[in-house]
């Protein structure tokens, strides 16, 4: 059993693809027209043939409340492996991105939340030193 493919719901998907790609670096792979919507993917430059994220419209009814409980909650939606968790956090503060759990070490994980700007939580996460 393999994972290929995880989504985050998105009210945007343009708006998601530009986050996606531009801030957080990742490369579209699919963009392929579906009703009003895109089946819209992006990678890791990384691993262009590994695992997709599929920026999913938001438009279920079933959808809002579920992002809205995480959010309020604290809980990520998706979780990224980094490198090095402090160069990554900030880079992304240059760029305006949201942090919204600072860096917290817990056993042998560091981990930091940050705010996709389409109502998801993202979890970064890194081996601790």
């Amino acid at each position: 059993m393999r994972m290929r493919l995880v989504g985050v719901y998105v009210p945007d998907q343009e708006k998601a693809l530009r986050f996606y790609t531009e801030v957080l670096g990742f490369q579209r792979k699919h963009d392929v027209p579906v009703g009003a919507d895109r089946w819209l993917t992006v990678v890791s430059p990384e691993e262009p043939a590994g695992p997709e994220l599929l920026l999913s419209p938001d438009g279920h009814p079933a959808v809002r409340p579920y992002k809205d409980a995480l959010a309020a909650d604290g809980i990520p939606v998706v979780s990224f492996q980094v490198d090095d968790l402090d160069a990554e956090l900030r880079r992304l503060r240059e760029l305006g991105v949201t942090i919204a759990q600072e860096p917290l070490e817990t056993g042998k994980v560091i981990t930091a939340v940050i705010d996709d700007t389409c109502g998801n939580l993202i979890q970064l996460a890194a081996r601790a030193e």
